[in-house]
């Protein structure tokens, strides 16, 4: 299963990118730098147990071990002192990130209740997309039955395009399912 993703992007988006943007060289057709996959962990300044499941669920999810964040500053109303751990997170690179981004992309979206494609317009203006997910239960590695409570995760998806316009053509011909 593993590079099937890389290996059509080198086949069939590169020329389909570089024959729609009209780009010169090869090099210059966007395409993914890194993947960020992050939950954020208020309760666990209550619940100790709560930052072990995360972490655990986030490596499973991921294949590699998250780090953990902590608050820079604190902030009186959320009841977080600068040094508390608030969640944790994992950046992929690579072959992971392939990997990961076909996982995301054949089983876990389509998994999720009443999917109807992703919000096309949670891009940041400089070809980068985010989204988040409600529930770490719809990627196939998390057992329903070990998970201790529901936690949504955020996936932020990196790429060296320089529009948004790029960058959704991109993910579009990786596979990504925008809601029309």
């Amino acid at each position: 299963m593993s590079g099937q993703l890389h290996e059509r992007y080198r086949a069939d988006v590169v020329p389909a990118l570089q024959k729609q943007f009209e780009y010169g060289n090869p090099m210059d057709v966007p395409g993914l730098s890194k993947i960020v996959v992050n939950i954020g962990l208020g309760e666990s300044l209550t619940n100790a147990k709560a930052l072990d499941a995360a972490v655990g669920d986030l490596g499973m999810i991921t294949g590699q071990r998250p780090i953990v964040t902590k608050a820079k500053r604190s902030i009186a109303q959320f009841r977080v002192r600068a040094g508390n751990t608030i969640g944790a997170k994992v950046t992929l690179r690579g072959e992971r990130m392939w990997d990961f981004f076909e996982r995301l992309t054949m089983l876990a979206l389509p998994r999720i209740r009443d999917f109807r494609g992703v919000p096309g317009k949670s891009f940041d203006g400089r070809g980068n997309f985010s989204l988040g997910l409600r529930e770490q239960l719809a990627f196939p590695e998390i057992e329903y039955d070990k998970v201790d409570r529901l936690r949504g995760l955020e996936i932020s998806i990196v790429t060296t395009a320089k529009t948004d316009e790029e960058s959704k053509r991109l993910l579009e011909l990786l596979g990504m399912p925008f809601a029309s």
